[in-house]
Parts: structure tokens; C-alpha cells; sequence
């Protein structure tokens, strides 16, 4: 029992403190400090008599431990100056705790209320588009999951007026179909050729004003054709990539000229290689041999750029910026922009600005979602590449492509059945290898053979 509950139970003042008599070693009853009330007696002896002393009530014999303060201190301060000093620490330091909780409180709710309006303004700056059941109502991060994303050749925005088909209205210019494996250990970028041939479905479409109207099918057309035409949204691409290939996207994202400018600007810039030095008058694009850095203007010449490499066709065109992409992953994912606050920021900024998305992951909470997911994939198990394809055999000139019927079913395959093309990949080098090994050792005699 303490010396509130000992001064209660025995007719003790609960003011009375247990105090270290440093002559005698014992501990004393101190009287507290005044407090209005009732008169008390002048003494507490344990036999009635008076037993006070100097202002101090001795209990001999009896050693009793000290009372410990409201925090748990001692009071073993000099006996004619404890109380005052006592009650003039205990309003400073009530005070001070005080302020500095009342300081943390306004500096966590700010920071909490900053983040959450900053997270509001981010999400105010993408746009969202509702595809009805061409995907996925929500986002799984527990599932494998597949985003279809479709760079358009739409001139809006700042500095793209200049650039070729001014009246395009945003076709599927630049599509790849990416698939993250259920476990995160790997992913598959599938790029589908704009000249590719085939047959677009019916699709219903959210009007502007709330209604929905179905924009008939199309049948042996070239796949860009799929957006932008005929008010076809990004869900009309969807429903074709599901057709043509039998893979179904869950989710898009969608980007214009201005997404490669602004992205590869909030980085600080992309590395590319080049065998050959470049200078292209159609896209504007000049660069010497071997490693350049591009960013805004420079970055989008360069995966617009088709004259310049291969034999000057879209898929040559495809491998280009399949190379650059990989590069940009690399960029973004490196340590050089995650620890550097300004770099995200702008990231940030410029990802939300640029993007166009179905409204399942329009929310920015649903976005770093699916960033964070896409983070846990090692980049060197990114796979890149492309529906395998043929010329059109219809064609006389060969302008477009159609699906490589004994190429392109394996292809799709592996994708709908959540196989590694990494691993894939490398199953078929080590066999290779081990052809190649048994080649080059010991041949048996041509009469054994």
C-alpha cells in the first residue's frame, strides 16, 4: 500500500509524504503542504501520545519504502525546498508535454490531410472510361492479371500539332498486351502489330451522355482501327485483342504523344544504343551511333521513327520501342528515382496526367496497386515480344499482316496458362546447348554408326 492508501486506512492526511531521514536512516511521515479543509490534529503518534518532533512524526523501528511520485520519481529532495520546487516543475513540464504532443498531433493530421488532398489531385488527373464487361470490375492483387496498353497517335496536347494525320482521332497506334504471372516472378509484353488483320466485334459503348450504343463490327480490317473510329473506345480494343488472340485483358491504360514526353522528362532522360547513327526527316530524329540519353521531344521522334531501321516497317518499328520500353521500366524502377522525392513527384504528375484508364483502377489507391504489383517483377524476367505474324497472302503489296496459325497458338497459350516465356526461353537455350555440346564430342567410326 502506498502513502495515500496507508494515510486513509490508518487516519492519515493523504498529503503526508514518506520521507529518508539521513541522520537516523529511518523513514519519517512528512506532513504535505496545506490544503484547505478541515483542521487536522497536531500529531498522529501510534500510541496516542504526542509524538511530533521539529515538525516531523517519527515512527521508530519501522522502515518503510519511499513514496514514489505520480511518475514514478522519488521525492528525495531537500527536505525545506521539495514541495516548492515540485510544484513548480509540474506545470512547466505538463506544459511542455503539452505543447510538443499538441505540436506532433498538428504535424501528423497535416501530413495526413496533405497526403490525402495530394492523392485527391493525382487522382484528379486521370481520366477514366467505363468498358462495361470488356474487363474486369476490380483489380486482384492476388491473381494474375492482364493490362492492355495502347499508345495512341492523337495530336491533342501541347507541341503535336506539327506531326503527320492531323485529323486522326486517336487510333490503337502502339499496343502491348502485358501479363503478370499470379506469383510475380515473371512477365509477358505482347506487342500486336497496328497493320495486323482482323475481325473487330460489335461493342457497346457508355456514351457521353449516359447512354450506350452499339458501334457495329468490323471484319478483315487492321487492328488499330479498333479505337478511335467511329467512337470505338479503348473496351472495342479490348473485345478485338480477346477475339484475335483468346486472351482476355482485365484492365487499359492508355496513352497519347504526350505521355513519352513527359515520362521520359520526370526521369531524367532514357539510355538507347544504336548500331547505326540515325537521322530521319520524317520523325526528326538524329542521333550518333552507340549510347544516347533522349527525353521529350527527342524520345517520341525516336519510337515514332520507322525509316530509319530494319526494312522500315511497323514491326521493325516495334522491336524499337520494345527496346525502349524495357529501358524506361528500368529507369523508373531504378533506386536513382525511387529515393529522389522530386523525381516520384514529377513521375507521379506525369503518369496520372498522361493516362487514360477503365474506371476499375481509376482510383490512385487502385493504381499504386497495381504499381506495386508490377514492382515485385524482376525486370530481367520481363519478356518482350510480338504475335507472331505473316504477310497478307491477299495482298499483292504487302502492306499488312495476319496471325501465324502454326507460330502464334503456343504463343497465346503460354500466356492463358500463366507459363514464363523467361523460362520458357531458357529451357529451349539449354536444350540447344546440349545439342551442340553432343556434336562437338567424340564421333563413333562410320562402321559402328
Amino acid at each position: 500500500m502506498d502513502a495515500q492508501g496507508r494515510g486513509r486506512s490508518e487516519g492519515m492526511d493523504p498529503a503526508d509524504q514518506w520521507v529518508l531521514n539521513p541522520e537516523t536512516g529511518e523513514y519519517e511521515l512528512r506532513p504535505g503542504p496545506a490544503v484547505p479543509g478541515p483542521r487536522r490534529p497536531a500529531s498522529y503518534g501510534t500510541d496516542g501520545a504526542d509524538a511530533t518532533a521539529g515538525g516531523r512524526t517519527r515512527i521508530p523501528g519501522r522502515a518503510v519504502p519511499p513514496q514514489r511520485g505520480r511518475r514514478g520519481a522519488p521525492d528525495d529532495g531537500p527536505p525545506g525546498r521539495r514541495g516548492r520546487r515540485s510544484a513548480q516543475r509540474k506545470p512547466k513540464a505538463k506544459k511542455a508535454l503539452l505543447w510538443t504532443g499538441g505540436t506532433m498531433a498538428f504535424v501528423v493530421l497535416a501530413a495526413g490531410v496533405g497526403g490525402y488532398l495530394y492523392l485527391k489531385h493525382l487522382e484528379g488527373n486521370v481520366t477514366t472510361t467505363d468498358v462495361g464487361d470488356a474487363g474486369s470490375s476490380d483489380f486482384k492483387k492476388d491473381e494474375a492479371f492482364n493490362i492492355l496498353v495502347i499508345g495512341t497517335d492523337k495530336r491533342t496536347g501541347k507541341g503535336n500539332e506539327g506531326y503527320g494525320d492531323k485529323g486522326s482521332k486517336g487510333h490503337a497506334d502502339t499496343t502491348i498486351l502485358l501479363h503478370v504471372a499470379k506469383d510475380r516472378s515473371n512477365a509477358t509484353a505482347l506487342s500486336i502489330p497496328r497493320d495486323l488483320i482482323v475481325d473487330i466485334p460489335d461493342c457497346p459503348t457508355k456514351l457521353e451522355d449516359g447512354t450506350e450504343k452499339v458501334i457495329p463490327g468490323l471484319r478483315g480490317v487492321r487492328f488499330n482501327r479498333s479505337l478511335g473510329e467511329s467512337g470505338r473506345d479503348a473496351g472495342c480494343t479490348m473485345r478485338t485483342v480477346k477475339e484475335a488472340t483468346g486472351i482476355q485483358p482485365h484492365h487499359f491504360m492508355m496513352a497519347d504523344f504526350n505521355a513519352v514526353k513527359t515520362l521520359t522528362t520526370a526521369v531524367d532522360g532514357v539510355d538507347v544504343c544504336l548500331e547505326h547513327p540515325v537521322d530521319d526527316e520524317d520523325s526528326k530524329l538524329k542521333l550518333p551511333a552507340g549510347e544516347s540519353k533522349v527525353e521529350g521531344e527527342q524520345a517520341l521522334a525516336f519510337v515514332r521513327t520507322r525509316h530509319s531501321f530494319g526494312n522500315q516497317g511497323d514491326l521493325d518499328r516495334i522491336k524499337v520501342q520494345q527496346h525502349f520500353l524495357a529501358s524506361l521500366m528500368r529507369k523508373m524502377s531504378s533506386s536513382d528515382t525511387l529515393t529522389s522525392p522530386t523525381k516520384l513527384v514529377k513521375l507521379a504528375e506525369a503518369a496520372t496526367e498522361a493516362l487514360t484508364v477503365d474506371e476499375a483502377i481509376g482510383k490512385v489507391s487502385t493504381l499504386k496497386d497495381v504499381a506495386l504489383e508490377l514492382k515485385k517483377v524482376p525486370t530481367k524476367n520481363i519478356s518482350f515480344t510480338t504475335v507472331p505474324v505473316k504477310d497478307n497472302p491477299a495482298e499483292k503489296v504487302k502492306a499488312t499482316v495476319v496471325v501465324n496459325e502454326s507460330k502464334a497458338p503456343e504463343i497465346f497459350d503460354l500466356i492463358k496458362n500463366d507459363v514464363s516465356l523467361t523460362e520458357v526461353k531458357q529451357q529451349k537455350k539449354e536444350e540447344k546447348d546440349a545439342v551442340a555440346a553432343r556434336l562437338k564430342g567424340e564421333k563413333a567410326p562410320a562402321s559402328e554408326v
